[in-house]
């Protein structure tokens, strides 16, 4: 096993724990960043460990703050929740039990400012180390460390080509693919994380594919990842 001196000594951020704090941070910005609006709500559904020791790990002030936009490394971690209060953001935890995840698992139930729901689930598994499983009824596996374009579109021939050339075309290199459908022929979910970044061009032209439905780019230069 390959073990860097990061994975040994941690990440920067604001204790107790690389993995119920910092982790839970970030996977609760990434969370709400693939949600994509105004949330004015959210549901934290703890799994496993985060359920048993959320609050004594502080991971109930970090998932609140990873929703408002705040690094694990950012002193006002402590402060989420008088934040949260500030803003107009409400909260709350139950207990869940889901299959086949990890221990450190949550659910993100998020009421946007449509009124509508957005449900991504995802965990946090050491050094701050993060993986988005599920986006909405879409399996996904991602790790929010390089670039990613998120696509929902229509499961049809020749559309993991199409979207391929548009970014072969801009000298855009893809990491890892994975897709996930609802059956044959019905929609689709495409996660791409890439080794560059995602211009505006870029997504204008993959939103114009014929069956595209939707699509988003995440970029290190955010200051999300």
């Amino acid at each position: 096993m390959n073990i860097s001196i990061f994975d040994v000594t941690g990440p920067v951020m604001i204790g107790p724990s690389s993995s119920h704090t910092a982790g839970a941070a970030k996977l609760a910005r990434i969370a709400r960043v693939i949600a994509a609006r105004h949330v004015s709500h959210v549901v934290f559904g703890l799994h496993g460990s985060f359920a048993r020791t959320y609050k004594g790990h502080g991971t109930d002030k970090a998932l609140v703050a990873g929703v408002l936009g705040i690094r694990e490394d950012d002193e006002r971690l402590v402060d989420a929740f008088s934040i949260a209060q500030q803003q107009g953001l409400t909260y709350e935890f139950e207990a869940i039990e889901l299959e086949g995840v990890h221990e450190n698992t949550v659910k993100f139930t998020f009421t946007l400012d449509n009124g509508e729901k957005s449900d991504v689930t995802g965990s946090s598994i050491g050094g701050a180390r993060i993986i988005i499983t599920h986006i909405g009824e879409f399996k996904v596996e991602l790790s929010a460390q390089t670039p990613v374009i998120l696509i929902q579109h229509q499961d049809k021939k020749g559309m993991v080509g199409a979207i391929a050339n548009i970014l072969a075309r801009n000298d855009i290199n893809i990491g890892t693919m994975k897709l996930s459908r609802r059956a044959k022929g019905d929609l689709a979910f495409s996660v791409i994380e890439t080794d560059d970044s995602i211009s505006e061009t870029v997504i204008a032209d993959i939103k114009a594919t014929d069956g595209v439905i939707f699509t988003q780019a995440i970029n290190l230069e955010t200051g999300v990842l």
